[in-house]
């Protein structure tokens, strides 16, 4: 059977397959956190040091985790308005769970996680059977389940998690040791460079252009320096090193990009994003696309939940706030996701939540009033979706 013109590797037409294929370029927004990094060191030399960097990504970690979420239903071109009061709703789950009812804790994280799940199946029945805009009942979910989150916390409103507990000590005190963090970065890069070596070959038996022995070797230097540096700085002297709590955040990242890059469904969500007509016409799953991208943000925004209740040490009616999901969009979209679907990667929600919880960390550490920071981080923000509508219209042109 021939294959069809203007169709390529997927399936896909064209104009699609070149748009799923297309990846956000991370250099600017890396030089980007650089320069905040540099301006906000040089303002206030405590903001670079080794313990505060720690701090700063045990504040990231629960964020990051539904940011990451954020930046799957972005891909599909939806949104999901709702994962503040979801993640708070899974906070309050795992304190009324193990605290009042008595439960395991194991259980009470599973029953918090099972409410994003059976949340994101709704979410993908209303966008796909009843083709309502994810804005509107992802914006109803977010009053709702404040609703339920309050009915669930009961008349006191607050509930405290037993500091003794293995879950409250693995978030608030669990670091990896020296030697395990040594372990994987040597791991990771031995990975790494085993695939590329994998690749170059694959890629030369089929006569296709591949990367160089020098060109893999130059990678991994650069990805074992940087590795190596993140860690010798983060157990400098006193600080603490990375979280268990981090560690998972980051296992979570690599995963996610894995499946975006080299998987089917990976590839059917950029497609649906760039092109959803076009997507459907060629036979991706659209639907099923959709709803597994809405479940795997609401789990996220849980799991995100259970990791803030585990850092406080309590479940409130603050917890996931009304700034919340407002933080994890914003960390997508300055992170590199597109508003309009299509492009974006996993390493958005890392390096936009780097980005804003630096800049509230810094300023809280030169004691900018709150009002400073939200003006701030507002402005970023709008200088990337500007920036995003300047990237689409090119590609439109």
């Amino acid at each position: 059977m021939s294959a069809q013109p203007g169709v390529t590797g997927a399936g896909l037409p064209g104009a699609v397959w070149q748009r799923m294929r297309g990846r956000t370029s991370l250099l600017p927004i890396v030089a980007a956190l650089a320069g905040i990094w540099l301006i906000l060191g040089a303002v206030n030399p405590a903001f670079l040091a080794p313990e505060n960097l720690v701090n700063l990504t045990l504040q990231s970690a629960p964020v990051g985790v539904i940011a990451l979420g954020v930046v799957l239903v972005l891909l599909v071109g939806q949104i999901d308005l709702s994962v503040g009061s979801l993640s708070g709703l899974a906070a309050a789950v795992v304190a009324v769970g193990s605290v009042t009812l008595g439960w395991p804790v194991a259980v009470a994280i599973l029953a918090a996680l099972a409410c994003g799940v059976v949340v994101g199946l709704g979410y993908g029945a209303l966008s796909t059977r009843l083709g309502l805009p994810s804005f509107v009942f992802t914006l109803a979910g977010l009053l709702f389940l404040a609703g339920v989150q309050l009915r669930v916390l009961g008349p006191l409103g607050s509930i405290n998690l037993p500091f003794e507990s293995w879950f409250v000590r693995s978030v608030q005190q669990g670091f990896l040791p020296p030697a395990v963090a040594w372990a994987l970065v040597a791991g990771t890069v031995a990975v790494s460079a085993a695939l590329q070596v994998a690749a170059r070959a694959r890629r030369r038996r089929a006569d296709l252009a591949c990367a160089s022995v020098p060109q893999i070797v130059v990678r991994t230097l650069v990805l074992a320096a940087v590795l190596s540096a993140i860690v010798a700085y983060l157990y400098a002297g006193t600080a603490r090193g990375i979280g268990w709590s981090v560690l998972l955040f980051a296992l979570l990242v690599v995963v996610t990009d894995v499946l975006l890059r080299r998987t089917r469904w990976g590839r059917s969500v950029r497609a649906v994003g760039g092109d959803r007509r076009a997507a459907m016409l060629a036979g991706v799953p659209v639907r099923r696309t959709v709803v597994l991208c809405f479940v795997a943000c609401s789990t996220l925004a849980a799991l995100g939940g259970v990791l803030a209740a585990g850092r406080l040490g309590a479940a409130n009616q603050g917890t996931g706030g009304a700034d919340t999901y407002l933080v994890a969009i914003a960390a997508a979209v300055i992170g590199g996701t597109s508003l309009f679907g299509g492009r974006g990667s996993a390493w958005s929600a890392v390096l936009g939540v780097l980005v804003i919880q630096s800049i509230a960390n810094g300023l809280t550490l030169m004691n900018v009033d709150q009002a400073a920071r939200y003006m701030v981080t507002g402005a970023v923000l709008l200088l990337a979706i500007i920036i995003d509508m300047l990237l689409r219209k090119r590609r439109e042109a």
